[in-house]
């Protein structure tokens, strides 16, 4: 009882610039809270975040104001069809006076990442990025050039406008730990957008937290408990996802063709945990694995036509199995 009653001060401790944060991202961003604990999530597990939504819900500018919180480097990539390999990792450049090769490294070799409208480039580039989001590590030529810690990617992507767009491949949708669904904000919070963006006034942002601090962060939040019992709960869930008949949910099955990989079951505990140290808590709750339960799987679950005949969308196949599956 006592372990825990310190594990808990500590974690209040260390906690508390989520809440600075927050308060800075206040000054910019309107609403979307949603949206922003997500990316702090993927910043305290390392775990890279797709952001989907329509044009103009503050994706880019939530990521940049994110960036300014942190006193870290960022680059901005805007991912075009035209975009290549080497426009992202760098290339070899030939010096003609001393007739050797040099490195120049490319705009992925910083902290965080904004990947942005990812989904325009072409597979290629896609490719070029996997190395990079699973190993953190960069080959050029023959060398292999290892990324500062700590590194991120933060992604956009637009789900309506298909024309010069590519689908992403699965390899590297099932790297993104979160998949996040941005939507409209509400009627007041819509009026608040419309008065700051017309008011003429540009609020400041100060760096909250650093890279050590982060890193440190990083490992409290593995630090923070979880029983056996929500771990078997965890495990029931994305196994569900895959043989839905073993899970009374002999109805889902012709409408699933691929589950959850194994991804899904690593990345839903670090996400519960981190969700349960932004609410300053030692432990993780059955609502912390129901809260970023969609955003870790609605992306690995893979529908069947009969579902896309029917309308069914992957987030309704999750929201089932999460209704089916008892909590312990």
């Amino acid at each position: 009882m006592q372990d825990i009653r310190s594990l808990n001060e500590m974690i209040r401790h260390e906690s508390q610039f989520v809440d600075a944060i927050l308060e800075e991202m206040k000054k910019v961003v309107v609403g979307q809270t949603h949206m922003v604990e997500r990316l702090l999530i993927g910043l305290l597990t390392g775990g890279h975040v797709l952001l989907e939504g329509v044009p103009g819900l503050a994706k880019t500018l939530t990521c940049k104001t994110l960036a300014r919180c942190l006193s870290i480097q960022f680059q901005r990539i805007q991912f075009t069809p035209d975009l290549l390999p080497a426009d992202i990792l760098g290339t070899m450049v030939y010096n003609p006076r001393d007739q050797t090769f040099t490195v120049k490294k490319g705009p992925i070799f910083t902290n965080l990442v904004l990947a942005d409208e990812i989904n325009r480039a072409p597979a290629k580039v896609q490719s070029a990025l996997l190395e990079a989001m699973q190993e953190h590590q960069i080959t050029i030529g023959e060398a292999t050039h290892t990324l500062a810690e700590p590194f991120l990617v933060l992604a956009t992507q637009n789900p309506i406008e298909q024309e010069g767009t590519y689908p992403l491949p699965e390899a590297q949708v099932d790297r993104f730990m979160l998949m996040v669904r941005v939507g409209y904000p509400s009627k007041a919070e819509e009026r608040a957008i419309l008065d700051g963006a017309t008011g003429g006034y540009a609020p400041e942002i100060r760096p909250v937290l650093d890279g050590e601090r982060l890193l440190q962060a990083r490992k409290v939040v593995q630090d923070i408990l979880i029983d056996d019992k929500l771990k078997q709960y965890v495990v029931d869930i994305v196994f569900a996802s895959r043989d839905p008949k073993a899970y009374g949910l002999a109805d889902l099955a012709e409408f699933i063709q691929f589950g959850a990989s194994p991804r899904a079951t690593i990345f839903l505990v670090q996400a519960a945990k981190a969700h349960a140290f932004l609410r300053h808590r030692a432990f993780v709750i059955p609502e912390d694995i129901k809260a970023v339960g969609l955003d870790v799987l609605r992306h690995r679950v893979l529908l069947t036509y009969q579902a896309e005949a029917v309308q069914l969308s992957s987030d309704d196949v999750v929201q089932r199995i999460f209704d089916r599956i008892a909590v312990p």
